[in-house]
């Protein structure tokens, strides 16, 4: 079902007739797009300069998803198979969800303990109050114009439920994937690690490359109760028609821990600043980042820190590369509130020009508002080193592999965050 016609009510009435959702889906849809009517682009960041009547709002070929790659489609395997994933998930996961246009094609977990990791739709209809409790709670549909444009035409996206005292001895997975001209893929994503446990949730996206602009506007809702801890690795690869604009947010309770391991080495645009809120006191926040911008590309990505609770820390490292006239920037905020006594913060940005055609920019925000916390921020711009690459090419190297050998290792504090296949993938995403 491709569905490719201006957005309106009646667009997203049938939308939602069409999943068979219950009554108040469409009610919150409608007041998403009432919102998304209202609201104009960011003020902030880079220019984002498309028509949303061009848009594919919503296409699925698919009636429901399958657990066994030998019911799917053999374009759609194919297409997951030479992105690695199939491997992936046999070697590395206890389970995966592969989202292709605007639903989950294949699902399976393999873990036998007592978890919920259902693609979004599926989990508003296995567990509706469940459901409702998460849904639209930390990231609001009236944010901006793209989460209210999320509420109104979310499609697929993972729930995860891991219960109290529930530890996972590897990763689940989630793989987006935009095979179509101009679509936009517009999921939701739900997880709650409840008290004393665990999860690593890794993150894949990549779309084909088209002359026309694709949209990507995906919602993340983390809820990281007591003593619990939270990983989710995002590696980017979106093709260079593609505006990447998301929300992703965690609140963390006393004592947990919420981990943003960040990749974006794709997109035309990019505007991403996963957030912390650190309400219970002793609660962590990290996150480390990697953006590599090139000719035509604009990264605005970063994080957002906010101390709640007492004794609370957080910390930010970005690396950022831009070559060819790309432009990476770092724009984040950390604030440590009135209330949140004894918290620490750092942030470190550091940036690689390889050309003069090249630009980076930093918009920190930092601010404490009492006197016994603390923040430090450090921040270096700088090209490539002359004297490194004159080594490495006197030792026989081309120009090429020594610039690929430096950025590799400006790299190595993300990299070490990942698990060792995702690594090796970010090398060869690199050199390409």
């Amino acid at each position: 079902m491709s569905m490719k016609k201006k957005l309106s009510k009646e667009f997203i009435i049938a939308l939602s007739k069409n999943k068979k959702e219950p009554d108040w889906m469409l009610e919150f849809r409608l007041k998403s797009y009432e919102k998304f009517l209202e609201l104009e682009n960011p003020t902030f960041g880079p220019n984002i300069d498309f028509s949303f009547d061009e848009i594919v709002y919503y296409k699925s070929e698919h009636e429901k998803y399958k657990n066994d790659w030998n019911q799917v489609s053999k374009k759609v395997k194919n297409t997951f198979c030479n992105l690695g994933v199939i491997e992936a998930e046999e070697k590395y996961l206890d389970g995966v969800s592969n989202q292709y246009e605007s639903e989950v094609v294949y699902h399976k977990q393999k873990t036998d303990k007592d978890i919920i990791f259902l693609s979004t739709d599926e989990a508003l209809q296995m567990y509706p109050e469940l459901f409702k409790k998460y849904f639209n709670q930390l990231v609001k549909y009236d944010e901006n114009k793209y989460t209210a444009l999320n509420g109104a035409v979310w499609s697929g996206g993972t729930f995860i439920y891991i219960p109290s005292d529930t530890i996972l001895d590897r990763p689940l997975q989630s793989y987006f994937r935009i095979d179509t001209e101009s679509l936009g893929q517009f999921e939701r994503t739900i997880i709650v690690v409840e008290e004393r446990s665990n999860l690593e949730y890794i993150e894949g996206c990549t779309a084909r490359s088209y002359s026309s602009n694709s949209l990507h506007a995906g919602v993340v809702e983390i809820y990281v109760k007591e003593q619990a801890s939270m990983r989710y690795s995002t590696i980017q690869n979106w093709s260079t028609d593609v505006y990447n604009l998301v929300t992703k947010r965690a609140i963390v309770e006393q004592s947990g821990k919420m981990e943003w391991i960040d990749g974006n080495i794709g997109s035309k645009v990019t505007m991403k600043y996963p957030c912390c809120i650190l309400k219970g006191d002793y609660a962590v926040g990290n996150s480390v980042s990697v953006a590599y911008a090139k000719n035509g590309q604009v990264l605005d990505a970063g994080a957002k820190m906010i101390h709640l609770g007492k004794y609370t820390k957080s910390n930010i490292l970005s690396r950022s590369i831009a070559e060819k006239g790309g432009i990476a920037n770092y724009r984040g905020t950390t604030r440590i509130t009135k209330d949140a006594l004894g918290s620490i913060a750092e942030v470190k940005c550091d940036t690689i020009l390889i050309d003069e055609l090249s630009r980076s920019d930093t918009y920190p925000t930092n601010v404490v508002e009492n006197n016994v916390s603390k923040i430090s921020h450090e921040a270096s711009v700088s090209k490539v080193d002359e004297e490194k690459l004159f080594y490495l090419m006197s030792k026989g190297l081309t120009e090429d592999r020594a610039k690929e050998l430096i950025i590799t290792g400006f790299i190595s504090d993300f990299k070490k965050e990942l698990p060792m296949e995702y690594a090796i993938e970010l090398n060869r995403l690199v050199k390409e």
